[in-house]
């Protein structure tokens, strides 16, 4: 059984030399969903775009069976889904219909399969009946549903989110951690929001500095108040 991400030894350094990522390793099975938590520059959203290749660092990653090298960016990035923390950085298209197409119109598929992966992708994320509306007249809880559904109608084994209730109201927020629990997919959620995760995710993985510092129960790991103030977090 291969892991749905596999990642060994990986580290990362931005052109000015600062070392975003050091020796992280990090294994997620098939349908596991995990939290990725730790303070602001902890290296969070850099170990994010590694996963579909948008970086490229020292060290081996490899997404469903496939090492994430440029050759194979195109297959990579058709089984990682990859849902950025403002909608607005993935939704572009005249209407609702065209954001959530345009990764079946781009793999090539034909008209008629299109329509139902959009028609499919909407369901998911409850939002049927918007194929017509105008992205941009959204509310920030239906982007980020919309933003969703771009991704998933390219048929992703995996999904990646980088802070996905950032500036949601509560009511949002509560849907989407509602629509979160139901998607069937493997998850990693870089996150904030601590009582999301102590709500939604069975395992945690915090990073601090470039590294991974802990790595296990969501529960155990809360409940260890020392090793939280350590990292820059709070207990819900």
């Amino acid at each position: 059984m291969h892991h749905s991400i596999e990642i060994e030894h990986l580290s990362y350094s931005y052109p000015d030399g600062h070392p975003a990522l050091q020796d992280v390793s990090l294994k997620i099975a098939p349908g596991e969903k995990v939290a990725l938590v730790g303070p602001n520059g902890a290296g969070k959203s850099t170990l994010i775009l590694h996963l579909n290749g948008i970086l490229l660092g020292k060290g081996s990653v490899t997404v469903c069976g496939l090492p994430v090298e440029q050759k194979n960016l195109g297959r990579v990035r058709a089984a990682v889904g990859m849902v950025f923390q403002n909608p607005d950085d993935q939704l572009f298209s005249p209407t609702v219909f065209d954001d959530v197409a345009y990764g079946p119109l781009y793999q090539g598929l034909e008209p008629h399969e299109v329509s139902r992966r959009v028609n499919l992708a909407l369901a998911a994320v409850h939002m049927e009946g918007y194929t017509r509306r105008v992205s941009h007249h959204l509310s920030m809880g239906e982007k980020k549903r919309i933003s969703i559904a771009t991704v998933l109608s390219v048929e992703p084994e995996v999904l990646v989110l980088d802070e996905p209730t950032a500036g949601l109201d509560p009511r949002s927020r509560r849907a989407f951690i509602h629509l979160l629990r139901d998607l069937p997919m493997t998850m990693l959620v870089s996150t904030h929001d601590m009582s999301m995760v102590s709500e939604l995710f069975k395992r945690m993985v915090i990073m601090d500095e470039g590294r991974i510092v802990a790595d296990g129960d969501t529960r155990s790991l809360m409940a260890d108040e020392t090793l939280l103030q350590a990292h820059g977090l709070e207990k819900p």
